[in-house]
Formats: structure tokens, sequence, C-alpha cells
């Protein structure tokens, strides 16, 4: 354990120590060993060795090895006993003629109430990148000198591979750089791959956050040029050359508007261009039955994703989280998590870019939205003439093959320029099942997609704007005075050609567009 050998470690080397002390290390498997490596007899049990410790007459450090296990939990109390000897031992080790500590070392944090003002709670944290590099070093040198391993990488790369292990214990780490190496026999830069797999386990095993795979990037996602350019302008701001200049690393993003519009294709894209792994909580598990569980979930998803920055926190549909943070109902439970989750945003310092989406934003409480806690509140609107070509050319280009369909034909300017004048008011979700639509109309039919495919798909569909029309004029409302248009609203009321043949859209849309006109 990485925690002990610090510990043995400074007390060998004598710093900052008046008095020399002997280290006691405990386990219930071996029980209470002494500085010259004897087992102390009768000490495999806790109250044994406790008590073994009380009559110790010298400088000495006890570490007692998960003694947490013993301390009782909501489903089986401690034994009284043995809280009564903790507390004993406390009392006399600050009055004893001679220097005694007592450390508990646990991977999760057990305090009874009966102990809680006896013992101070330090938090050790994970291994460093200059801990993660030394380690892989030794690990490199060890399998050079062997021969056993190719080592097809140089100084430069594992430094990206300690970047990638960080938020990994160092036994974690050590395994991943062990099973890269003996996969195929070699260690050459594509096994970063496999560091992030283990990462992966590392968020499977707490269960309350989702690591989410994304082979897109914000090329793939259409329009919205206006929050494109506010995040690639951030794309590494949390390296060290950024704190040199001066920057702080971003707090996150808050993303509303029409539901479809691409707010959740944007957080994939962001972290895929960044590089970076993107989390997903769900802010149902973070809620639990057990009295102090779901404000325990929250801190421990908070310190599992400030583990692996930097890294990018998605929040989706916030507002269904957060929405009864009244704390009606629940005994405030709602309104403790929620304030938890605003603390941390207001104050982090670590690395970790939270980009929340949320379609009815006038449910979240107000507190939520000050300045300080996002960097930046964008209103994405349904999309305009230009974004919905650059939709319909994405999606073609993404479903439309040229070994069953006429590609060229189907992506040729005109084509996405009068479909786009067909589907004004559709958001992009809704052009895509247009697109799935036609193309299982000419599935049924045994022949290639046609261009009248997708204009009758869209002429069948009734979109959001029509069944909702109330709802998006009022979201756009708050959002004129409130939020910054995701959009490029100069490119989008840009002048451009008339067609020849204008279609006539089924339902007349507003052209009114939310969001105020920021540019980056």
């Amino acid at each position: 354990m990485r925690a002990a050998e610090e510990i043995r470690h400074f007390l060998t080397s004598g710093e900052s120590l008046r008095t020399p002390r002997v280290l006691y290390e405990w386990s219930v498997t071996r029980g209470l060993i002494g500085p010259d490596g004897k087992v102390s007899s009768n000490t495999r049990q806790p109250m044994e060795a406790l008590q073994a410790a009380q009559v110790k007459d010298e400088a000495a450090v006890f570490v007692f090895h998960d003694l947490h296990s013993f301390l009782g939990d909501e489903m089986r109390p401690a034994e009284p006993s043995l809280l009564r000897v903790v507390r004993e031992i406390s009392n006399e080790f600050k009055v004893s003629a001679h220097p005694k500590t007592l450390i508990i070392l646990a991977p999760k944090l057990v305090l009874p109430i009966e102990i809680e003002k006896e013992v101070s709670v330090l938090d050790f944290p994970l291994p460093t990148e200059q801990e993660i590099t030394a380690s892989l070093s030794e690990m490199i040198e060890a399998n050079r000198k062997s021969g056993r391993i190719e080592i097809l990488i140089g100084p430069q790369d594992q430094e990206r591979f300690a970047q990638a292990a960080l938020g990994l214990t160092l036994s974690e780490a050590e395994n991943a750089f062990a099973r890269a190496m003996v996969n195929d026999g070699k260690l050459d830069i594509s096994d970063i791959d496999v560091i992030l797999e283990e990462k992966r386990q590392t968020i499977r095993k707490s269960g309350l956050l989702e690591f989410v795979n994304s082979d897109l990037d914000l090329n793939d996602v259409g329009g919205l040029e206006n929050l494109k350019r506010w995040l690639q302008r951030r794309n590494g701001s949390w390296r060290e050359e950024a704190k040199q200049f001066g920057l702080p690393a971003p707090k996150g993003v808050l993303v509303t508007g029409v539901p479809g519009c691409g707010k959740s294709l944007t957080a994939k894209g962001m972290a895929a261009s960044w590089e970076l792994p993107l989390l997903r909580l769900d802010i149902g598990k973070i809620f639990s039955g057990l009295v102090g569980s779901s404000e325990q979930n929250m801190r421990q998803a908070i310190r599992t994703s400030e583990a692996l920055a930097p890294c990018v926190l998605w929040i989706d549909e916030i507002e269904k989280g957060f929405s009864g943070a009244g704390g009606e109902g629940d005994s405030g439970t709602s309104s403790r998590v929620f304030g938890s989750f605003l603390t941390w945003m207001q104050e982090k310092n670590s690395p970790v870019f939270v980009i929340a989406t949320a379609n009815n934003i006038d449910k979240l409480p107000p507190e939520f939205l000050r300045k300080g806690r996002f960097d930046e509140i964008f209103f994405v609107d349904l999309p305009t003439d230009v974004e919905r070509r650059k939709i319909w050319e994405i999606q073609l280009g993404k479903r439309v093959t040229a070994e069953v369909h006429d590609r060229e034909a189907l992506m040729e300017e005109g084509v996405s320029e009068r479909l786009s004048k067909f589907s004004e008011g559709y958001s992009g979700a809704e052009i895509e099942q247009a697109v799935i639509a036609a193309l299982f109309e000419a599935f049924n039919e045994h022949r290639g997609l046609l261009a009248t495919d997708l204009e009758h798909a869209i002429k069948t569909m009734v979109p959001l704007s029509v069944t909702q029309a109330e709802s998006i004029a009022a979201v756009r409302s708050w959002a004129n005075v409130r939020a910054i248009s995701a959009s490029d609203l100069d490119a989008a009321n840009a002048p451009k050609p008339s067609p020849k043949k204008p279609p006539e859209p089924a339902e007349e849309i507003s052209s009114e567009r939310g969001g105020r006109r920021v540019d980056f």
C-alpha cells in the first residue's frame, strides 16, 4: 500500500521528527508486527492488538490496516468495547511520556459518532504524474534489461502514458502498464487505449458515473458555430502552459434550448475534439434511500471526476435532477445534494469541465445560473437555413453509401438547399429521423434513396415547432435576455440567392430567434 510505504519512508528518514519513533503494523491476517519483524502473540483480533499498543512503553507509530471493517456501518453497529478502547488510546497517547500515534488506513471513511471528536481525517491523494512516470520508467528499465518486452516509446510518450493514467491508484496504473506490455510483447503509443480501459473499469466500479465513448467531433455537429468557436478557444486551457500564461481552467458551460437541436451531440463532440475522457453523471443514481447516502454519493462522484481530471463531466437534462431542490417531501436531501454540487462548481480548482444540458431551464433554481458556476449559458434554437443544409449534408453523408444509392446526386448542393427550405422549423433530430424514414421507404421498394423520398418524409412529419409552439416561444423569450445564441446569427441572416422554385412550407414558422447576439 502506497500510504504505508510513505509512512515507513518518513519514519526511517527522520524528517521533521524531534523524537525518533519505531513502526508497528497490524492486519487481521497477521496480527501486530513490531520493528524487528516479530508478531506479538494473540494480536490477530483488533481489541487484542489495540490493548497491546496501549502498553508499549516506547515512542512509536501504530498503523492499523482496514480497522474500519470493525467500526460498524448502517447495517452492523460496532462493538462498544472496541470504540471505548479507541477513545482511551486517543486520550492516553496525548499524555504519554513517549510520543505515540495511531494511524488507521482505510479505503473509505467509516467514522462512528463515538470517536468523531478523537480522530483527524486526512485524505491521501492519488499518485501525481511524476510518481506515475517514475513507476513507468522503472518498469520500462526492468523489461529493457530482461529483453522480454520490446520498448518502442520515448520520454515524451512516457509523459503521455502517465497523463493517461492520472486518476488511477499506483497499483492500478502498474497493472495497466503491465497489461499493455504483455498483450503483444511490446509497448508502443497505441497501448494508451489499454490505460484508458483501466480508467473505464474504475468508472464502472463507482456505479455513479458512466464513461462515454464517442467517435464524433465538433465537425459532426451541424451549425452552432458560435458555441463551437467558444469551445475551440478553450481547448488545451487546462495544460501547464495555460497556467503559466495566467489562465484558470474553465469551469463549464450550460447549454439550454429546443429539444433535439444538438445539445447532447455537442457534449460528445467537444470531449472528442479536446481528446479528454467524457464522464456522464446521472443525477438519478445519486439519490438513495439510506439517510446520508445521497450526499455521500454526490461527494463520491465529484471525487471520482476530479481523480480522472482533466476530463469533461456531462450532466444531461440537469433540470430533471435538480428541479426539486426546494427539498419538499424529502427531508431536505435534494437541497443538500444540490448545495454540495453548487459549492463544488463555485470553488473547484481541478480541470473538470462541466457541460450541462437542459430543455426546461425555468425549472432550475435561480442560484444555479449565477455567474461563477458556469462560464457561459448558451441557447440552442431551431437550426437556421444554413445550419439545416449542413445537417442534411452530415446525415446524408453518414448514411448514404455509393454502393447502394446515387450518392453523388443526393450530395449535390442544390439538393441540400431544397431540403433545407422544405424542413424549415424542423430540429436536427427530426431531420435525422426524416432521413431514416426515407431510407426505410426506399429499402421496402428495393431501390436506392431518392430526393423525393426525403421530401415526402418531411411532409408527413409534424415538427416540434408546431406541436410545442407555445413552449418554444416561452423559452426563446427567456433566452433573449439571459443566454447567448449558440448559432452564428450574422451568417444566418446573410442574404442568399433565392431558388428558382422555392417550395411552400406546410406551416408558417416564426422567424424570431432566441438568445442574445454575441459573437466569439
